[in-house]
């Protein structure tokens, strides 16, 4: 696989020696160039096999990734620039700082969400110890502990678009969040498995900050879902402190999720053009990808799509940007 994308990368980038392979911008973020190329996006994994991979999952729940089918082949027409990273507490804070955007957990007077060790999970619908909309919780205050090197969370859609175009209009290059094909394409990084990492759920170890021992010290009751062993970060951890994919992007899996472009439609992938989709038209939820600290490895695959509504902000979503090319 290391050979055919050290074959895919001179191929789509011949002629470009201009282009460099990675940038950084006025941010701080670490940009790199990614092929061209062409993949199967979704899954094709019969029940019988998730269930064997995940044998502590009730088998309903596998029923209800319909919308990762039918797998389908996805040619990625251009090279584009991913962020090494995704955002960060410092890389945000400096944007807010020179653009003047208020965030929509702050501009909207509702807050955002937060962690709460004394919030009784037995008393909400959900379970989780995560209490809001409240005032007190936005991407400065998630309830845990981050540094300016910490992924940024309680961010909107809005607020990832809004981040973009102050990029692109100070840069002069065009920034955007990456299509849901752009991103699968960008995770895989050429692989075909259940992660970049195998198909193993365990292999996230050396990749991800996902739902493990750690985390479940917070949430007991979900201990059975948990990753085995212990990474040492019960919510976010530092962007680039887990192993990087073929394509040298870190948390690829898990963090946090990421943003995409994209409305979401459990039915696109059976009309989905083969070159560059774009996503459905319209729609009422966003796509993100990736999974988050907080996330079951089931939920944290390649193909894996989950959705909010463009104003969610919530502790376990975050941002990568693209930056097109020349």
């Amino acid at each position: 696989m290391k050979l055919w994308l050290t074959a895919l990368t001179c191929t789509a980038l011949a002629g470009c020696a201009s282009t460099p392979t990675a940038t950084t911008n006025s941010l701080g973020m670490q940009m790199v160039l990614l092929p061209a190329g062409e993949f199967t996006m979704g899954s094709a994994a019969t029940i019988e096999h998730m269930a064997a991979l995940y044998p502590a999952y009730d088998p309903r729940r596998l029923t209800e990734l319909a919308d990762e089918t039918p797998a389908h082949r996805v040619r990625i027409t251009r090279p584009f620039y991913m962020a090494k990273h995704e955002v960060t507490v410092g890389q945000f804070r400096r944007f807010v700082e020179a653009s003047g955007h208020v965030p929509e957990s702050i501009a909207d007077g509702t807050g955002g969400y937060g962690y709460n060790a004394a919030y009784d999970p037995a008393t909400t619908k959900r379970g989780d110890a995560f209490e809001g909309r409240d005032p007190r919780y936005s991407w400065q205050n998630p309830g845990f502990t981050q540094t300016d090197a910490h992924p940024v969370v309680n961010v909107t859609w809005q607020d990832a678009v809004a981040l973009a175009q102050w990029l692109s209009t100070t840069e002069g290059r065009r920034y955007r969040l990456p299509t849901e094909a752009e991103w699968e394409y960008a995770c895989r990084a050429g692989t075909a498995t259940q992660y970049h990492s195998g198909d193993a759920p365990a292999s996230l170890s050396a990749v991800a900050n996902v739902f493990d021992t750690d985390a479940a010290a917070n949430w007991p009751a979900w201990r059975s879902f948990a990753l085995r062993g212990a990474d040492g970060f019960p919510f976010t951890a530092p962007v680039g402190h887990f192993a990087p994919n073929a394509f040298g992007l870190h948390d690829m899996h898990g963090n946090v999720w990421e943003w995409t472009a994209d409305w979401h439609d459990a039915a696109y992938y059976a009309r989905s053009p083969k070159d560059d989709p774009q996503g459905p038209e319209a729609g009422r939820v966003k796509v993100r990808r990736g999974g988050s600290w907080h996330t079951w490895p089931l939920y944290a695959r390649c193909a894996y799509r989950n959705w909010n509504t463009p104003v969610t902000r919530y502790t376990l979503v975050g941002i990568r940007l693209v930056m097109e090319a020349d």
